[in-house]
């Protein structure tokens, strides 16, 4: 049971993410990135990770996918035509480099990881005390560089939300 309902979360974040990747229109890629944060946040639940599931939910469901919604809707969220140029076979390229990307990452994955049940002591990985721990002590630089990166994300979109805009009025 347990299989079947990871596999279809795992199609449902897949779907999502092709979505995410596909879609013309920024605010249902927005809104497909809310989807796979969903399906990741049941993941861990499933994982017994509950504090990893409710950060997922309040953090990159929440706050993320409501900070990138209004970046769209500030810079009006309109995308042209895309055109490829003199790139006659890019799309061709790019499927072909997808799917040996996919092939190699399932590859390593089985070779990777060891057959049987996961050790009894993984639930423990999610507990809010060895997240803090972890995250305070061996990841400090790393979360406050994550942090100051969302940050310039959101100032390049104000500018550039700015400069759009003056751009209309000449």
């Amino acid at each position: 049971m347990t299989l079947l309902l990871f596999t279809v979360l795992a199609l449902i974040a897949l779907v999502g993410a092709v979505g995410v990747v596909m879609s013309r229109n920024a605010v249902y890629s927005a809104l497909f990135l809310l989807v796979n944060f969903a399906t990741i946040a049941v993941m861990y639940f499933m994982l017994s990770a509950q504090f990893l599931g409710v950060v997922q939910v309040i953090i990159y469901a929440g706050a993320i996918v409501v900070l990138f919604l209004f970046v769209i809707m500030l810079i009006g969220g309109q995308i042209g035509p895309v055109t490829v140029g003199g790139r006659r076979y890019a799309r061709l390229l790019a499927l072909v480099l997808g799917a040996a990307f996919l092939l190699l990452v399932v590859l390593g994955l089985g070779a990777a990881l060891p057959p049987g049940e996961a050790p009894l002591g993984a639930p423990q990985a999610g507990s809010v005390q060895a997240v803090g721990q972890e995250l305070y002590t061996t990841y400090l630089i790393p979360f406050e560089l994550a942090s100051i990166l969302l940050l310039v994300g959101m100032l390049g979109g104000v500018v550039l939300a700015r400069r759009y805009r003056e751009l209309g009025k000449d």
